[in-house]
C-alpha cells in the first residue's frame, strides 16, 4: 500500500516521531518514571536531588575523599564510590 506523496510524507513523519515517544513512555513506565510515583526514574535513578553523595577513591594511595585532587598524595586519578 503506497500513498500518494503528501499523506505518504505526513504518515512517515508520524511513524519517525510517534513511535519512538510511544517506546520511551513504555520503557519509563517499567522503570517507575512518568508520574507514578512522581519520582524521575532514569539512567541515573530516581532524580531525588542529591540524597546520596558520591564519595571518590583515588586510584594511587586507594584513599577516601569527597571530589578534586586526593588530599593525601594530590593525585587526580579517582573512580566513584557509592
Amino acid at each position: 500500500m503506497i500513498l500518494p506523496f503528501p499523506y505518504g510524507l505526513a504518515a512517515a513523519l508520524g511513524i519517525f516521531i510517534v513511535f519512538p515517544l510511544l517506546l520511551r513512555k513504555r520503557a519509563m513506565s517499567r522503570m517507575g518514571g512518568y508520574g507514578d510515583s512522581g519520582g524521575g526514574g532514569g539512567f541515573f535513578g530516581s532524580g531525588s536531588g542529591g540524597s546520596t553523595k558520591v564519595k571518590y577513591v583515588c586510584l594511587v594511595c586507594n584513599n577516601k575523599h569527597g571530589g578534586g585532587a586526593c588530599p593525601r598524595c594530590g593525585s587526580k586519578m579517582q573512580r566513584a564510590d557509592f
